[in-house]
């Protein structure tokens, strides 16, 4: 029972930070909130007994690559005159609700459907080192190393950027 519980509050914390980096003007606070997201994430991994994926989501994601993203977003040194002009910006957030409304009605009506079916939720052996790693080196190799690729280009992309605006100024 308790386990539902902290279920609902680590959804609940990943729904507001989710909510506050779509809504945050400034991305240093969205990059805050997507921290407090992947935090709760990695509360959702724990309950499911994955303690490899709960641990890479703390230290990769929670840990490096924010640091990674804070550092490039300091690097930048974005001030308040950088930002667009967002006047019109909660338009366009009533606007895509308006529009992933019915998408959402869709998925909860499916999700209502669903018979309740008593089982274990995991696998033997799921969220373990030896899974993991095979599971990542056999069938997910690429996209391991394409998305590796993309992160290095945004910081050499981010480095590029900072340097033109020295120059500049």
């Amino acid at each position: 029972m308790i386990a539902q519980y902290l279920f609902y509050l680590f959804a609940i914390i990943s729904i507001i930070g989710a909510l506050g980096l779509i809504l945050s003007r400034h991305p240093m606070n969205g990059a805050i909130n997507l921290v407090v997201t992947m935090i709760a994430l990695a509360g959702m991994y724990a309950l499911l007994s994955a303690k490899l994926i709960f641990v890479l989501q703390l230290i990769v994601y929670a840990g490096a690559i924010m640091s990674l993203i804070l550092f490039i977003i300091m690097f930048l040194n974005i001030k308040k005159e950088d930002l667009p002009d967002e006047r019109w910006r909660w338009v366009h957030y009533l606007g895509g609700a308006v529009l992933l409304s019915p998408v959402a009605a869709l998925l909860i009506g499916a999700i209502n459907k669903i018979p309740g079916v008593e089982q274990t939720i995991v696998d033997e052996g799921f969220g373990e080192v030896k899974e993991v790693g095979l599971l990542l080196f056999r069938e997910w190799l690429l996209p391991f190393e394409i998305v590796s690729i993309l992160l290095l280009v945004a910081l050499v992309g981010a480095v590029v950027l900072a340097g033109k605006r020295r120059v500049e100024s």
